[in-house]
């Protein structure tokens, strides 16, 4: 699905991504980890687009991406969500999912002016794409209320679900997990994984709580200062020395903090 080749970005004299070459595999769910710091969302930004690499390849199933906009690699199958959750606050979560679909249609000014056919065939699609995201992501019962009536958790499955009324092959989730509790974390964990078996996607993400992440993930990239720093299965990576070190900790380390 998505192949990496000795990406690096510079920015000035700091390299935030240093030479990482990467695989995922196409309908698994890939991890990326690391300190806070540690280059993950650069690596998001330059895979979808928003970042340009200094060096290195990005393909998708085969094609080379690496130079083009972010818009055109969202129209090539790329979804993305962020560390912040971005909405509408005061419009409707059905109107904040609209948008979401509006590049895959191509009506334009003089279609606005007319009401053309095209167009009101668009505004269809683009509102049940919307309806079919929210049913996805379990929130077709909020779809009238605004954006600022519903909860941080119902807020993080809206921007899945936007990122999904785009079309997508692959999702690039940072951080879907971050500021929702246990319970709700294990409900966004089992939404990517439906993601994965019913929605026949790939979905890498960024995020911290480990536990979800050992979980549910296939297969797992650690990132520390920029460079890749161990790969492969969550039981790998757990028992790899270099990332006890870098990132996970030891029990030596949980003794002597509690100390």
């Amino acid at each position: 699905m998505l192949k990496v080749q000795n990406l690096t970005k510079m920015f000035g004299g700091l390299a935030a991504v240093n030479d990482v070459t990467v695989e995922f595999e196409t309908n698994r769910i890939n991890a990326i980890i690391g300190p806070n710091g540690a280059g993950k969302s650069t690596f998001f930004n330059l895979i979808a687009g928003t970042h340009k690499p200094t060096s290195g390849r990005i393909d998708l199933e085969g094609k080379d991406i690496t130079t083009l906009r972010s818009d055109q690699v969202a129209r090539l199958g790329v979804g993305r969500t962020f560390q912040t959750t971005n909405l509408f606050e005061q419009a409707t979560v059905l109107d904040n999912l609209i948008v979401g679909h509006r590049l895959r249609t191509r009506s334009g000014l003089w279609d606005v002016l007319i009401n053309s056919r095209r167009l009101q065939r668009e505004e269809k699609e683009c509102r049940d794409k919307a309806r079919e995201a929210l049913d996805f992501v379990g929130l077709n019962h909020v779809e009238n209320r605004f954006i600022a009536d519903i909860t941080q958790e119902e807020r993080k499955r809206v921007a899945f679900a936007l990122a999904l009324a785009t079309s997508p092959k692959i999702l690039l989730l940072d951080e879907p997990a971050a500021g929702v509790n246990p319970e709700e974390t294990e409900g966004l964990a089992n939404l990517m994984k439906k993601m994965v078996t019913e929605g026949g996607l790939t979905v890498c993400l960024i995020e911290h709580k480990m536990d979800m992440i050992m979980d549910i993930a296939d297969k797992i990239m650690v990132i520390n200062q920029g460079e890749k720093i161990a790969e492969g299965t969550p039981e790998e990576v757990r028992n790899n020395p270099v990332v006890i070190e870098a990132y996970l900790g030891s029990d030596e380390d949980e003794d002597d903090a509690a100390a």
